[in-house]
């Protein structure tokens, strides 16, 4: 058994595809086989069936699953804190949607820092697929998201609602127009979106992250939905305008890390994020 063997056991669980784990992990689908052969062979069971909709669990796989992480995560620890300067004692490693990284965030990395300056930080951006795989995988500590999905041994909790509201390059916009920017902040909010516009056809622009639509509609004008404390200085600017009349939408953040963790570390770095989330709670 070996780290990479564990690495690909758990991109198949995370991802419920030989195929989709070859695509994650760089390598071809005959080298995922030959891993998992390997690896069933060395502990004498099966681990994983593959059926018509791609690959599940046994009862033996299920029970292997926090083993292969502990193993991953044990290696990525090492990896970490061996290569430390000695004026740190240990690493924490999050992740986070861009928004995100729009002031909340940003707030924690220096809360942190002065909590705990021997800690190093390695800070991410990245969307809700890749931040549970990382998770899961053992290669991030903390997943700050809109849309987790649940997975074992993980642990989701709720941070605070963002408010979205809709910003405009013009003052006198009322309704979403031809320079609307439809941003994909997830199901939830495409459900709100749809009651409150059942009429609007389809945006001529589409992006996945908030931070893309507001360069281009500061370059090019338009509207689009974005959370008010993302908007918040480019409204007082005078570069955007809240559309008054517009609705408001509640999107909910989540921190999501390891159910079963010993770090003093870990438990440091989210009670942090948990201080810094309640004035966000309470609009102060």
């Amino acid at each position: 058994m070996d780290i990479d063997q564990a690495r690909t056991f758990l991109a198949i669980a995370t991802q419920g595809s030989f195929l989709e784990a070859a695509k994650r992990l760089h390598v071809t689908q005959s080298t995922v086989s030959a891993r998992i052969q390997n690896l069933e062979a060395s502990l004498g069971v099966k681990l994983l069936v593959r059926n018509r909709a791609g690959a599940s669990l046994t009862s033996a796989g299920r029970r292997f699953l926090q083993h292969a992480k502990t193993l991953v995560l044990t290696a990525e620890q090492a990896r970490y804190d061996v290569g430390l300067p000695s004026r740190y004692r240990a690493s924490i490693r999050i992740g986070g949607r861009i928004a995100l990284w729009e002031g909340f965030l940003p707030r924690w990395v220096g809360w942190m820092r002065k909590a705990a300056p021997d800690v190093s930080i390695r800070s991410e951006i990245g969307f809700e697929e890749d931040l549970i795989r990382r998770l899961i995988e053992g290669t991030m500590d903390i997943g700050v998201m809109y849309t987790p999905t649940h997975a074992p041994g993980l642990l989701v909790e709720h941070l605070f609602d963002e408010t979205l509201v809709l910003v405009s390059s013009r003052r006198d916009t009322r309704w979403p127009g031809d320079n609307y920017i439809y941003v994909e902040w997830g199901p939830d909010f495409y459900a709100k979106h749809r009651h409150s516009y059942p009429d609007l056809e389809r945006p001529p622009q589409t992006v996945n992250i908030g931070w893309l639509a507001v360069q281009l509609i500061l370059a090019n004008g338009g509207s689009c939905f974005l959370p008010i404390r993302m908007a918040r200085s480019l409204i007082d600017d005078g570069r955007l305008f809240q559309v008054a009349e517009g609705p408001e939408f509640a999107h909910p953040a989540y921190m999501v890390f390891p159910r079963a963790s010993d770090s003093e570390v870990l438990r440091q770095a989210v009670e942090g994020l948990r201080e810094l989330a309640r004035p966000e709670r309470t609009g102060n």
